[in-house]
């Protein structure tokens, strides 16, 4: 079991890597607009970012504007369901959760809303508000990109593996090699 999932209702408190911000230079975004889940200005960050909310403002239910980085708190059975629907309905950024392809709230939240999945390669090391890096996850994360910004971002940030999500029953056509048979 990974260090930080004993920990939930404990604290939500995991910062993203700067490693994860290196890549997502690398494509181009060097900040964020807003990041609604921020830490606070006098603890330790790692988010660049213009604007950001506290848990004292309530992110969840302030207006967001321009690119945001999303990294929702991991504290609670599907706490990250509200914050994901507000990504969605924003549609310009990036948000990070853990990546739990079979859970229902993956079906129903993410998989029918997300331009872009960002599968970083190995399992992301959080770091504690001390500074100090966790220990390796018991599961990874998947980056979700919303809008042509975060998503070309995602692409050439070379963090991992992209892939985008095809809903059955969308008769999508499948490429065809020179003998008319479909090519995987």
């Amino acid at each position: 079991m990974a260090e930080h999932e004993p920990s939930i209702g404990l604290s939500s408190d995991w910062l993203t890597p700067p490693s994860m911000f290196a890549g997502l230079k690398r494509g181009g975004i060097s900040r964020s607009v807003l990041d609604p889940c921020h830490p606070g200005p006098d603890k330790l960050c790692f988010v660049p970012c213009e604007h950001f909310f506290t848990v004292l403002d309530d992110g969840l239910r302030q207006p967001w504007h321009g690119l945001v980085w999303l990294n929702p708190p991991f504290g609670g059975r599907r706490g990250q369901v509200p914050w994901l629907k507000k990504f969605f309905e924003h549609g310009n950024g990036i948000a990070l959760v853990a990546a739990r392809t079979s859970a229902d709230w993956f079906h129903e939240v993410v998989a029918p809303n997300a331009q872009l999945l960002c599968f970083p390669n190995g399992k992301t090391k959080f770091h504690r508000p001390d500074g100090t890096v966790g220990k390796e996850p018991g599961t990874g994360v998947v980056l979700i990109g919303a809008g042509d910004e975060a998503c070309t971002a995602l692409l050439k940030s070379e963090l991992g593996c992209c892939v985008t999500i095809i809903e059955p029953g969308r008769g999508v056509q499948l490429p065809l090699d020179w003998q008319g048979r479909a090519v995987a």
